[in-house]
């Protein structure tokens, strides 16, 4: 019989999990709505909890935001008795603060599970269609079975998404380590979204990946960071610089220093290595997924560096493959909700260049259409002779571009410090060269002075 199907074979989490997505994700609502039937749940208090969901769904033309369903749940279980009642409302409470795992698993059984039943409806109505020789009709009822519970999702509705627009989470932006940059990002790259380091051959690409790794897990994030040029251990010993302080000089003398410093960290780093071109974006792709079923959270991405990737589709052209490459990441930054660094090798006019700026990016300029924040580390031998070095902001979506931050490095530690002593001065028509390079050498006299107290 009908009313014997359900999800009991999958279990009370799922069940609990299936139910909160239905409410925090309106997409897959619209998509499921078609196919599920609310005695698919085992447990009564969730086939309460999503009736009354999709009931205001379809009375108000709607998907109700936490707090309408808060005050639906507090005013409308009155026909229920009070043990039912208490269960939905400590229901609601709970998946309030709860995070889903396992999403993309609950999705696709649940979904398979309830168009499969919809499918058999469509065939037993086939019977006696058939009978009638109704064959038109039975095409029509099968096309349709197969049809519902497809991608619903019909984009952001402008007045009706209003409040989801400015919800922190939809962002859920992590730290750079440079507060005056964190600023003009609206606190650092955010979830979906692709960030691009460029800078010449030793400028320190890989070290600021690094420094920008270093600081997630200092903000207690979860970290992957994929090295496509050096080995894992090398960049390793550079986490352990960067977050220790002990010269990567020292780190063997002074190993039982850098244990005790980084045995605190918050957050959890796994280094994976790719030769260079033996990786694409499709490699990530399964390895990600294979974390994700060890139940490994992932935070934040990082590629040192995306120009060393093998391209998943072969190309005529290079700027093509590179195009194709950071298109991918950014999808693969959107499919696991988390931000991804990468870096980006500049052409030679980038090599002496007092501020490396897009122009100098190296053989496709398609990169930078794709990213939605890209910076530039700029060292001329003086710089690194003096350790000093110029952050030019190139791009970036949530706020200024154009701004050049002037930068104390110290490559034998992996300490990146943009310094953030006055305003930095922003790159207009009437700012010459010269002028440009007199400002932050203000900026580096003061900030060699301040180290000095």
């Amino acid at each position: 019989m009908q009313t014997n199907i359900n999800f009991s074979k999958y279990g009370k989490q799922f069940q609990e999990s299936l139910a909160q997505m239905i409410m925090e994700d309106r997409p897959f609502a619209d998509q499921i709505e078609e196919v599920l039937d609310a005695s698919f749940f085992e447990l009564k208090y969730l086939r309460v909890f999503v009736t009354k969901l999709f009931n205001y769904r379809k009375k108000y033309n709607v998907h109700p935001t936490d707090k309408i369903l808060a005050a639906v749940l507090r005013t409308e279980l009155e026909s229920h008795n009070d043990v039912l009642q208490k269960q939905v409302r400590d229901y609601f409470a709970r998946i309030c603060i709860s995070d889903i795992q396992d999403e993309k698993y609950i999705k696709e059984t649940a979904l398979d599970f309830c168009k499969k039943q919809k499918l058999k409806e469509a065939l037993m109505q086939s019977v006696d269609l058939i009978e009638n020789a109704s064959y038109d009709e039975v095409r029509t009822v099968i096309d349709q079975a197969l049809n519902l519970g497809t991608d619903n999702d019909f984009g952001h509705d402008f007045l009706r998404d209003f409040e989801a627009r400015y919800e922190i989470k939809a962002r859920n932006p992590i730290t750079t380590g440079w507060d005056k940059v964190d600023q003009i990002m609206k606190k650092g790259l955010g979830t979906g979204e692709l960030g691009v380091v460029i800078a010449p051959t030793g400028a320190g690409k890989s070290m600021a990946l690094a420094h920008l790794g270093a600081n997630a897990l200092k903000a207690g994030k979860n970290v992957i960071h994929y090295t496509l040029e050096l080995s894992e251990a090398v960049t390793g010993q550079r986490y352990d610089s960067c977050l220790s302080s002990v010269p990567l000089s020292t780190l063997f003398a002074r190993k039982d220093e850098v244990l005790e410093s980084i045995s605190d960290i918050p957050g959890a780093l796994i280094i994976k290595e790719y030769p260079t071109k033996t990786a694409s974006c499709n490699t990530l792709r399964t390895h990600l997924e294979k974390l994700k079923k060890r139940n490994q959270r992932v935070d934040m991405i990082i590629v040192d560096y995306a120009d060393l990737l093998r391209p998943s589709t072969n190309f005529r052209e290079k700027r093509d493959e590179l195009g194709s490459i950071y298109e991918d990441l950014r999808a693969i930054a959107q499919e696991h909700k988390c931000p991804i660094w990468t870096a980006s090798q500049t052409n030679r006019t980038g090599l002496n260049a007092e501020v490396v700026t897009m122009e100098s990016i190296s053989e496709a300029f398609n990169k930078c259409f794709v990213a939605d924040f890209i910076c530039s580390i700029s060292r001329t031998i003086k710089d690194k002779n003096a350790n000093t070095a110029r952050l030019f902001i190139a791009k970036n979506r949530n706020g200024p571009d154009g701004l050049v931050f002037p930068m104390y490095i110290d490559t034998s530690m992996v300490q990146l410090k943009a310094l953030k002593e006055a305003e930095a001065p922003k790159i207009t028509p009437q700012m010459s060269p010269g002028d440009l390079a007199s400002a932050l050498r203000e900026k580096y006299k003061q900030h060699r002075i301040n180290n000095k107290e």
